[in-house]
């Protein structure tokens, strides 16, 4: 199985490749991608979801356009740490995307990201940026996988922990 921690996911990243961003939602899926050197998630479009096979294939397209080397899916956790079945149908589509692998040019690496409050942040930040109601609604899901998954990146660029530290 192919889904890893965060740090598993970079330690196993080839070098130049970049991580995609994953909102899942019940109608779309938002995207974003990291710039090759894993600092800084841009969001690029929005998937509008059909069956799942297509919607991996769509997927695979933009992993071979984009040349990433692992997804970064959201995982709506509730606010007091439980899983419901928004994260149960996120851990399913991740299973279900190392099961077609072959849609996706071969099987990607995957980690999670706790996604809580990320729409949230992100409408606060557009509703402040006095967007309009329909133009938020356009791109409120491309823009919470970009938050998804610049809070990954943000993590990754920190230093890891020395031994000597943690006996401190």
């Amino acid at each position: 199985m192919a889904i890893h921690t965060p740090q598993e996911l970079r330690a196993l990243l080839p070098r130049g490749r970049r991580l995609l961003g994953l909102d899942l939602g019940s109608k779309t899926i938002g995207l974003a991608i990291s710039d090759p050197g894993l600092v800084v998630a841009s969001p690029i479009t929005t998937i509008r979801r059909t069956k799942f096979t297509e919607d991996a294939r769509q997927l695979g397209r933009i992993i071979a356009e984009r040349e990433v080397g692992g997804l970064v899916l959201g995982l709506p956790i509730n606010m007091d740490g439980s899983e419901g079945p928004s994260a149960t149908s996120a851990r399913q589509f991740a299973t279900n995307l190392l099961a077609r692998a072959d849609l996706l040019g071969g099987e990607p690496e995957i980690t999670f990201w706790d996604e809580r409050l990320s729409t949230s942040a992100v409408t606060r930040m557009m509703i402040e940026a006095d967007m309009t109601r329909k133009r938020r609604a356009e791109v409120v899901d491309k823009m919470a996988a970009a938050y998804i998954l610049q809070g990954c990146l943000d993590l990754l660029s920190r230093p890891a922990p020395d031994d000597d530290d943690r006996d401190r």
